[in-house]
């Protein structure tokens, strides 16, 4: 893992003077710089040498190799996270991404035992999926938003611990439901206070690691909440096929009550305000448990809020933020590609279980030994885009002499697309024309490869683009992904059986990859206008 070097540019490596600029003294704040040149960041030190000049180039803080800028500039504080060991980091990012698969973990357990649970209460697996599969899942991109509310006024720590406190004893109450009217209450309340992790671990990751570090820990994130909701069908397919239901929900509370332990016992407060003037939270490192427990349930949190932004002023940001062209065109595109990837989760179930010719006829072991597949792409999809992020970076910053743009994180996109309408097609085939499983396989892991590209790319961007913003901008991604997909299940199943899998996965396809063209292109060509031209004062906010 990278190190920062807190020496200046005079201890870099050697620039070529010709390119040297010596530019009188003036005021220049980082912060200011790092948040309103959104989308635009000078990386190379030659090259921040050119535009700010000597003086103040010499006092920025760089790599450990000396060869970028950090972005944003540690301040001498240790309780600043930047500042923090790698091995600190690295337990926050940990906990972070654990606590991600929760949400989506929780409602995969659903899908693992959606036969089960339509013989538990007398009903079909149709009504199990409208009533609390879907409706849960709704709720998961709402309860994002009320979560980044929150967070802005009491801190990262406090709503992480209360939501999942809360997640974690509805998810109780389902494992013990009487009826299927509480077992749907309790799933949906489930799914609405769960889902804060999945909105948080952007606050974090850009909390901790400067800009060039920042996709290669997103990716990680991304991947505990992209891999979630296959994990808890793989897992549990085998065991609903022996025992009750109830035990599958039963070990999803313990795996909650895992996370909920290691944030209590390690979590740390990662919310810190660079600006000048503004009051810093004491580190809770070495602290004293009554210290500690204040952090925790939000003592701390209540008495920073005055502070910071207000509740007129975190309610009225998301429609400043979303009525941007970029914002927006990024957002829609995502919500069908990773909508679509999100319903085939809840019925590639029921293909796969129905009796031939209509389906494949398996068993709910041969069904749970499938929901591997996703599993094991979504890692591989995590292991190439650490390192195409890494390149297309690198790259775009050689190509730009030294500056990087918010829009290259889109070339990502081109990739993901490809593979995924690849990977759309062979499964509507391999479903309508009954090919062999491999086909199917194959075609799933290509599409969830390509869902992981593509959402790292676009939460990449909007970071970039946002960098004040990233809770909003998160919140607002994950409500796009769940808008998009959640009623998939309701038209994907009947369209495929009236009309062939194949016209279904293939107009989906056809879905994403047109929005693809309409919006990722004209975004690399006019992003930079909307960027500039549109800026969003965070000073206004905050």
């Amino acid at each position: 893992m990278e190190e920062y070097n807190h020496g200046s540019l005079e201890e870099s490596k050697d620039v070529d003077d010709a390119r040297i600029e010596e530019k009188p003294g003036h005021d220049f704040d980082p912060v200011s710089y790092y948040e309103n040149n959104a989308g635009r960041l000078v990386v190379d030190p030659a090259e921040a040498r050119a535009e700010f000049g000597d003086d103040i180039a010499n006092g920025l803080k760089l790599s450990f190799d000396g060869s970028k800028v950090l972005w944003p500039q540690p301040l001498e504080d240790p309780g600043d996270p930047q500042n923090w060991s790698d091995f600190r980091k690295g337990v926050q990012l940990l906990i972070i991404t654990l606590a991600a698969i929760v949400p989506d973990f929780d409602s995969g357990l659903g899908t693992a035992s959606i036969f089960a649970l339509a013989t538990q209460f007398n009903t079909t697996t149709g009504e199990i999926n409208n009533l609390t599969n879907n409706w849960s899942i709704f709720l998961l991109g709402w309860g994002g938003i009320f979560a980044v509310m929150a967070i802005r006024r009491y801190g990262r720590l406090p709503v992480l611990f209360w939501t999942q406190l809360i997640a974690l004893g509805f998810l109780v109450g389902c494992t013990f439901a009487p009826n299927l009217r509480t077992f749907a209450a309790m799933r949906c309340l489930t799914a609405f206070f769960g889902t804060c992790p999945q909105v948080t671990g952007l606050y974090i990751v850009t909390d901790m690691y400067p800009f060039h570090l920042q996709a290669r820990k997103l990716n990680i994130w991304t991947m505990g909440f992209l891999v979630s909701p296959f994990l808890s069908p793989f897992a549990f397919g085998f065991m609903v096929a022996r025992t009750s239901w109830r035990w599958v929900y039963g070990i999803g509370s313990i795996y909650g009550a895992i996370v909920l332990l290691l944030i209590v016992l390690f979590g740390e407060e990662t919310m810190y305000d660079r600006r000048p003037g503004t009051p810093k939270l004491v580190s809770t490192a070495g602290s004293t448990i009554l210290r500690r427990v204040e952090v925790l349930i939000g003592v701390t949190g209540a008495s920073m809020a005055k502070y910071r932004a207000s509740w007129w002023d975190v309610s009225r940001i998301w429609i400043q933020l979303t009525w941007r062209p970029h914002v927006f065109g990024v957002l829609l595109f995502e919500a069908m590609l990773f909508g679509f990837s999100v319903g085939i989760n809840g019925t590639n179930n029921i293909f796969l279980k129905t009796p031939k010719p209509e389906g494949y006829g398996f068993s709910q072991f041969a069904v749970a030994g499938c929901y591997g597949t996703p599993v094991v792409a979504v890692v591989l999809g995590e292991l190439l885009g650490r390192y195409m992020n890494d390149f297309i970076m690198n790259f775009s910053i050689r190509r730009n002499n030294g500056v990087f743009k918010s829009e290259n994180r889109l070339w990502s996109c081109y990739v993901a697309v490809v593979l995924y309408v690849v990977g759309m097609v062979l499964m509507g085939a391999a479903f309508q024309d009954h090919l062999t499983i491999a086909a199917f396989i194959i075609g799933w892991g290509l599409v969830e490869i390509a869902t992981m590209v593509n959402t790292v790319a676009i939460y990449a961007y909007l970071n970039d683009s946002f960098p004040k913003f990233q809770g909003e901008t998160s919140a607002l991604l994950n409500l796009a992904r769940i808008l998009g997909g959640f009623s998939v299940t309701y038209f994907q199943v009947p369209w495929a059986s009236r009309n062939g899998a194949l016209q279904t996965f293939g107009c989906e396809a056809a879905v994403a990859a047109g929005l693809f063209l309409i919006i990722v292109p004209a975004l690399q060509v006019n992003g930079q206008y909307f960027r500039v031209s549109l800026l969003l004062d965070s000073q206004s906010y905050l």
